[in-house]
């Protein structure tokens, strides 16, 4: 009889768990690079190149799990946020100076 294996999934979920923080920053992280592999393959006819091709050699043809494949190899790492980074409402600020959300009344339609 054939032997079975346990998973069909490579790289396994724990030694890619192992390369990021937590399983949302693994999961976040490959989604993100797979759009990136997937919009690289659609342009690819157009001669574009602002999109970074795929950083390993894959067997597989899907983005996600050449995205997988790379974040195993250590090709790509997610980069945190500084928290000292100001909020998109505070920056965005209107024209006349105040903040967004506070129009004055009597510009409001009656």
């Amino acid at each position: 009889m054939a032997e079975r294996r346990a998973s069909l999934m490579n790289p396994k979920v724990e030694q890619l768990l192992a390369k990021v923080d937590s399983k949302f920053t693994l999961v976040t992280l490959a989604s993100m690079r797979a759009r990136e592999i997937n919009d690289y393959y659609n342009q690819l006819g157009e001669g574009l190149g602002r999109i970074v091709p795929p950083q390993v050699t894959s067997t597989s043809r899907k983005p996600l799990s050449i995205a997988l494949e790379e974040i195993d190899a250590g090709k790509i790492k997610g980069q945190a946020i500084p928290e000292d980074v100001p909020e998109v409402a505070e920056v965005d600020l209107a024209a006349d100076g105040s903040e967004p959300g506070t129009g004055d009344e009597s510009s409001a339609p009656a």
